[in-house]
């Protein structure tokens, strides 16, 4: 009898820790959409270079500054906000860089300093709106974006290309090595995979935020708010405060992700980063952040990233398709997840009743 309830509570204890929410579900479904396209590749492509570790290194460069932003949308989201701002925020942030270190020849880091402040004062003086004014963020945050890039055309309406400021070039150019997977290039001569400064930035960021979202109070509080704002208050959550502080934390990330995104343009115009912040949206949700509130994993969006640079690499790789299929597929597997998130939603709401 003892060996039959000792069986019986083990298994009830694997069971348990194999138990598979909407989370753990969508999250899944991410990394796994993530290996089977990376495969294809793999498959179609190793004889064009698909194969080689800096074609995925590639793809962390080229979306470092996503990686950072998204992780912010990935923290507002999870109170049951959004921010559309952003996109705006990193063109804006790119055209203050470019503008202060050439038509005024500023030091670097102090242009940097400036943008980064900047973020924190936006993101604050949008959160105040949001979380103490009880304004609805996706009406404050459209506003933010037609005022920073309105900003950003003022001034400046021409391309201005950061050319002057050595250390901000060389921090751009540097190439960090990779000691690992080495590879021959068409002259026979070995090379090492590389990445820049951008992506160690992002990825540190990342980890960041992962860490506070997992083991911090203010992690959880986050969730409790967009798990239910009711309870959250009854738990004696300051709710209005936690928001306040969610959005202005986006506000920062959108200027350190509009600073990493500088860095691989090296150049401030008006027209830049449009459609970012559908991007960062796109990459939230597709990686598990539930549009409504209360689910969401940094984890997964950085794959949901991965997955946006996967089909344009696949794209490029092609070489006949037009650029804006990357779009058209990132769309209709955005539309894919908007669909599982609404099914878990109404199987949650069952389950209540």
């Amino acid at each position: 009898m003892e060996n039959k309830n000792e069986k019986h509570g083990i298994l009830a204890a694997v069971k348990k820790g194999f138990k598979i929410d909407s989370s753990n579900f969508l999250l899944m479904v991410t990394i796994g959409l993530f290996v089977l396209m990376y495969i294809a590749g793999l498959i179609l492509y190793s004889d064009q270079g698909f194969n080689k570790m800096q074609t995925f290194l590639n793809m962390l460069i080229d979306n470092a500054g996503l990686l950072i932003v998204a992780s912010g949308m990935t923290v507002v989201m999870i109170t049951g906000g959004i921010d559309i701002s952003v996109g705006s925020v990193v063109g804006l942030d790119c055209m203050i860089l470019a503008y202060y270190m050439e038509k005024m020849g500023m030091p670097a880091g102090i242009a940097i300093l400036i943008v980064l402040a900047f973020g924190v004062l936006f993101g604050a003086a949008q959160g105040w709106l949001i979380s103490y004014m009880e304004l609805q963020p996706f009406v404050i945050t459209l506003a933010g974006l037609f005022f920073c890039r309105g900003l950003t055309a003022i001034i400046s309406s021409q391309q201005i290309a950061i050319t002057k400021s050595k250390f901000f070039l060389g921090l751009a150019n540097k190439d960090i090595r990779v000691l690992f997977a080495p590879y021959h290039n068409k002259r026979g001569v070995l090379m090492f995979p590389f990445v820049h400064p951008s992506v160690i930035i992002a990825l540190i960021t990342v980890v960041i935020i992962w860490w506070m979202l997992k083991y911090t109070r203010f992690g959880r509080n986050l969730f409790a708010i967009g798990g239910n704002e009711q309870s959250a208050l009854l738990m004696g959550i300051n709710v209005k405060k936690t928001k306040f502080m969610a959005y202005m934390l986006e506000g920062f990330l959108a200027s350190l992700g509009g600073l990493v995104f500088c860095l691989n343009t090296t150049s401030g115009f008006v027209e830049q980063a449009r459609g970012f912040e559908m991007e960062a949206i796109s990459s939230a949700v597709i990686g598990g952040t539930m549009l409504t509130g209360g689910v969401g994993t940094v984890v997964g969006t950085v794959f949901g990233v991965l997955i946006k640079a996967t089909i344009e690499s696949l794209i490029r790789f092609q070489g006949t398709l037009s650029s804006w299929w990357a779009r058209i597929v990132l769309s209709a597997i955005l539309c894919f997840f908007i669909v599982l998130q609404s099914v878990f939603v109404i199987i949650k709401n069952r389950n209540r009743n």
